[in-house]
């Protein structure tokens, strides 16, 4: 049996997905999320810098400043990312994890070469990841689809 071709109006036109959250939630999660992820890293350093020893004020500060700095980056980048074409969009993820990566590798107290090149493993992977997403998932010109 035949069927009718579809009309180029159909063809040019991606589809749209429903947005099924409303704007509370999109905000909640573009403040909270930064806030979760800095406290969670944060932590995590000061916890590899102090070795299992005593907590102190230092270690404590260290931490907050941490977590904050983590945060703010982390909210620029995620501001600032989308933005720029896929090239540059995942260069931003690739030093953001790099970099990320390679300063909690260097609270254990390993050497600056391995921190560094391990932190360059570490972003080349999530550039590699990033650049395949967003370049699967944009047309030619660079628009997203879907």
């Amino acid at each position: 049996m035949a069927h009718a071709a579809p009309s180029s109006r159909q063809m040019t036109m991606p589809r749209r997905r429903p947005d099924v959250f409303g704007p509370r939630v999109h905000l909640a999660v573009k403040v909270g999320l930064p806030v979760v992820l800095g406290l969670t890293y944060g932590y995590w350093a000061a916890a590899i810098r102090r070795d299992a020893g005593p907590i102190t004020a230092w270690n404590v500060l260290f931490g907050v400043v941490t977590a904050v700095v983590f945060a703010l980056v982390f909210a620029a980048v995620c501001a600032l990312a989308p933005l720029l074409p896929r090239e540059l969009h995942a260069l931003c993820w690739f030093v953001f994890a790099g970099g990320g990566f390679g300063f909690l590798y260097s609270q254990s107290g390993a050497s600056v070469l391995s921190s560094s090149g391990l932190g360059l493993v570490t972003g080349a992977a999530v550039y590699a990841m990033v650049f395949y997403r967003y370049y699967t998932h944009e047309d030619a010109a660079g628009r997203r689809i879907g």
